[in-house]
């Protein structure tokens, strides 16, 4: 049977993507075949996966395959397999449109530059659109398993503003593409050719790639009634360390993670014991679009000996090594197991804690062996890694050892900075690892809190990520030395202030109590309290909160989210030495005093990245300040 033919649009997205790949990627179309190829995997082990509960999916033909075959009269390739399949909606979903989180932000970072572009395209998955790099048309039939045949679907489309959909017979459950090739492209109606490709890109597949043997006859290659498989068609992880290149190990990562570009690092593990199983884990080059959707998991492939049973098994790898790609295969586990089972399994947990235990091993060696890369690790996934000591206990320290920061050390906002390399630094006598949290790396390096630390040089880190506030309310020491605020509490640097520099300030706080009174009561409310610092060195004021509250940035951060936070009262201190405070204990006019005292309030505020309740009075009283200057 077949039915009138639809036509669609394609979703605006699409268009563009297709029209940038074509051009954007062409230097490297070899990987149209790839990109196929692993699709049609994907669909046998979906299948498998769903015929674990439901047999009957298999339809009398459980011997899974991809078959590929060229026509050079009519200039076609097929890629053909007996997976899964497709339903209309399914088509329509996966084809139609790009579901995919960070769509917007990926059009929005292409630049026109056509190298830069591809790398971005590379990034964000081309799986079956890459057809069009090398076809002006593709026609894709498929029927789901379990479907009866007349539920076939046919999809159709030359790449440009839509296509069209039509219900066919189809007898064999699976998804056939026929790529209808554009002039120029007779290497992939080449036996040789496509071999080529498949060992390049598709060896380590794990069901058969079947083609037709070939053979010669009057000068051409023709091809004959006997099948052949291409491939290895073995599982990667299963073979020894030994017997793997390092381009099978890369080759596996695209396939498994769906990339384009090569991974950065890789751990492969067979573990005996309590546990068997074997693990292959990679962490990427770049960080995914949707990296920071906590929600959206795609990393590790769960396999029972050998038996794909399920992908994003997100009880295998904690949220803060989300990035991580890869398999684990368990000799142990029962096909039939759930995400539910998962949930509540002992030996997922081994699993779970061994894997996790690999990839920190891993990242350690590259921090130690290879900084560069470890540095370019760190400014894709640094923000993510920064969630690991809340989340992992049992390997907070290994983890804490692992962070980077940017630090006065340095004064650039590179994230160089380790805790071992700051705690080598520290002054003797010093205690603590000082930090100060910003909404911004420039407001954390000119934050007048270290004021008193540069001039004594006493190492801070400047911590302006977002994750950063949930870090240090995590990680509250490190080899044994606490991580302290220096916009937190009164300040005590103990021996690292000599007797004269002591003695000063308990002269400058009892000289000037009177106007720490003073300003008390002009600002009221506004604080919790009004001190004497000797944390300034050329401020007039600076705020504080006390060591046990919420820091002003997280209590900015939670109230800009839209979320509840209590509003915590600042204390206010004084610089005994600065000019504006020497000029404000001097005034007699309550008047002009309350003006002094307001402005010098507001500029501390701002100068940590606060905003005003008040911005008109703010600039009236200055105004009016200013205006008394002598002419």
């Amino acid at each position: 049977m077949s039915a009138t033919k639809e036509t669609l649009g394609f979703q605006a997205e699409v268009k563009q993507l297709l029209q940038l790949m074509i051009h954007s990627l062409y230097s490297n179309k070899d990987i149209f075949l790839r990109e196929l190829i692993s699709n049609a995997s994907d669909a046998a082990d979906k299948l498998r996966f769903e015929a674990l509960s439901d047999p009957a999916l298999f339809e009398n033909d459980p011997d899974l395959k991809i078959r590929i075959a060229f026509d050079r009269e009519a200039r076609t390739l097929t890629i053909s397999d007996n997976g899964i399949g497709m339903s209309r909606q399914e088509v329509i979903e996966h084809i139609g449109t790009i579901a995919k989180s960070g769509t917007r932000e990926f059009f929005s970072k292409l630049s026109g530059d056509q190298k830069k572009d591809a790398a971005l395209i590379g990034q964000f998955g081309v799986g079956f659109y890459s057809a069009f790099i090398v076809a002006d048309r593709v026609t894709l039939t498929t029927r789901r398993a379990g479907l009866t045949a007349e539920h076939g679907v046919r999809w159709e489309s030359e790449g440009a503003g839509d296509y069209t959909l039509e219900t066919v017979d189809k007898p064999a459950r699976g998804t056939e593409i026929v790529l209808h090739l554009r002039e120029g492209e007779d290497e992939f109606l080449s036996d040789w050719k496509i071999k080529s490709v498949i060992r390049t890109y598709s060896d380590h597949i794990t069901l058969p790639i079947v083609m037709k043997k070939t053979e010669w006859k009057d000068g051409v290659e023709v091809p004959t009634e006997e099948d052949e498989t291409v491939n290895k068609a073995s599982a990667l992880w299963a073979r020894s360390k030994k017997d793997i290149s390092d381009d099978e190990y890369k080759a596996f990562y695209k396939h498994v993670a769906h990339d384009y570009d090569d991974p950065l690092a890789w751990t492969h593990n067979r573990v005996e014991g309590k546990q068997d199983y074997t693990s292959l884990l990679y962490v990427p080059s770049h960080a995914p679009f949707d990296l920071y959707d906590r929600e959206k998991r795609h990393g590790i492939k769960l396999y029972v000996r050998r038996v794909f049973i399920m992908d994003d098994a997100e009880q295998l790898m904690p949220q803060y090594l989300r990035f991580v790609r890869g398999v684990i295969d368990s000799a142990d586990l029962p096909l039939n197991v759930s995400r539910e089972i998962l949930q509540s399994s002992k030996d997922i947990e081994a699993i779970k804690s061994g894997s996790v235990k690999k990839v920190l091993g891993l990242l350690e060696e590259l921090a130690e062996k290879e900084p560069e890369k470890y540095a370019s690790f760190w400014k894709e996934f640094g923000r993510v890694m920064k969630e690991g000591p809340g989340e992992d206990f049992a390997n907070k320290e290994r983890i804490a050892g692992l962070l980077r920061f940017a630090s006065t050390h340095t004064d650039t906002d590179a994230q160089v900075v380790s805790l071992k390399d700051y705690v080598s630094r520290m002054k003797d006598g010093q205690t603590a690892i000082y930090y100060v949290t910003a909404d911004s790396f420039a407001a954390a390096k000119h934050s007048p809190h270290l004021e008193i630390f540069r001039k004594k040089g006493i190492e801070v880190l400047l911590l302006s990520d977002r994750v950063d506030e949930w870090l240090v309310s995590n990680l509250t020491e490190f080899d044994g030395k606490p991580l302290k605020s220096v916009a937190k509490g009164a300040l005590d640097l103990g021996t690292l202030e000599d007797e004269a520099e002591k003695t000063a300030q308990k002269e400058a706080e009892e000289s000037l109590k009177p106007l720490v009174e003073r300003i008390k009561a002009v600002l009221g409310e506004r604080v919790k309290d009004v001190r004497v610092t000797h944390r300034l060195t050329d401020s007039p004021a600076c705020l504080v909160t006390g060591e046990g509250d919420m820091s002003a940035n997280l209590e900015r951060l939670l109230k800009a989210a839209g979320q509840a936070a209590p509003t915590v009262k600042p204390v206010l201190e004084i610089n005994p030495t600065h000019s504006l405070v020497t000029r404000m204990n001097a005034e007699t006019d309550e008047t002009r005093f309350a003006d002094w005292a307001h402005l010098v309030f507001d500029q501390a505020l701002l100068a940590e990245g606060g905003q005003l309740d008040d911005p008109a009075s703010f600039v009236r009283r200055l105004n009016g300040l200013l205006a008394m200057l002598p002419g």
